[in-house]
C-alpha cells in the first residue's frame, strides 16, 4: 500500500532541507538505473547462433550482441582481409560499448553522493539537537532535542535507503555488461575466424 500525500510531506519535513536534494537524487539514480537495465540487454542465444542466425538472415533479437553479430557479418561480407576486417569490428563495437557506458558514471556518483546528503541531514540534525541541549529545550515549535535526533536518524536512513538497493542493481547491471563485452570479443573472434577458414 502506497503511502498518501499527507505521510510523504510529514516524511518531508522530518529530514529537513536535505530532503529536496535527497528526493532529487532518488529520481535521477532510478531513471540511469532503468535506462541502463532496458539498454543493456544480452540475447538468450550465444554468439555462434547468434552469428548462425545472422548469416541466415533469421535474427529476431534486438539485443547488443545481436545487433553487433548482424554488424559483423554484414561487414564480413565486405572486407577480404582479417586484419582489417578485425580493426573495423574493434572500432564498430566500441560503439556498442558506448553505448552501454551512458549514466554509467552518473549512478556511481549518485550512489556515492545519497549518503553523504544523509550524513549532512544526520550533522544538521545533531546541530538542532545541541542547540536545543543548550536552551533545555526537550520539546519545542522548531523540534527540540527529539526533533534534531528525529531528524540526524532519519536523513540518514533516507541517505541509506536510497544508495544501497542503486549499489546492488548497479552492481548487477555491470556484471551483465561484462557478460556483454565478452560475448562481442567472441562474435568478433569467430566471425574473423571464419574469414581465415574462408
Amino acid at each position: 500500500m502506497l503511502p498518501d500525500l499527507n505521510t510523504l510531506s510529514t516524511y518531508y519535513d522530518m529530514g529537513g532541507f536535505v530532503m529536496l536534494p535527497l528526493v532529487l537524487v532518488a529520481v535521477m539514480l532510478w531513471y540511469a538505473l532503468i535506462y541502463r537495465i532496458i539498454n543493456i540487454q544480452t540475447s538468450k542465444q550465444g554468439p555462434r547462433k547468434l552469428i548462425k542466425q545472422a548469416r541466415n538472415n533469421s535474427l529476431k533479437s534486438h539485443a547488443i550482441t545481436a545487433r553487433a553479430a548482424a554488424l559483423a557479418i554484414e561487414m564480413a561480407s565486405s572486407i577480404d582481409s582479417r586484419r582489417q576486417l578485425k580493426s573495423q569490428l574493434n572500432e564498430s563495437f566500441q560503439q556498442f560499448k558506448s553505448e552501454m557506458n551512458q549514466h554509467r558514471t552518473l549512478v556511481r556518483s549518485l550512489v556515492a553522493v545519497a549518503p553523504l546528503l544523509g550524513l549532512l541531514g544526520t550533522v544538521d540534525g545533531m546541530i538542532e539537537t545541541f542547540e536545543s541541549l543548550g536552551d533545555m529545550a526537550l520539546f519545542s515549535q522548531s523540534g527540540g532535542i527529539a526533533g534534531g535526533i528525529s531528524r540526524a536518524l532519519f536523513t540518514t536512513q533516507m541517505g541509506l535507503a536510497i544508495s544501497i538497493p542503486g549499489l546492488l542493481i548497479g552492481r548487477v547491471i555491470e556484471r551483465r555488461q561484462q557478460n556483454i563485452i565478452r560475448e562481442l570479443d567472441q562474435i568478433r573472434d569467430l566471425v574473423c575466424a571464419k574469414r581465415d577458414n574462408g
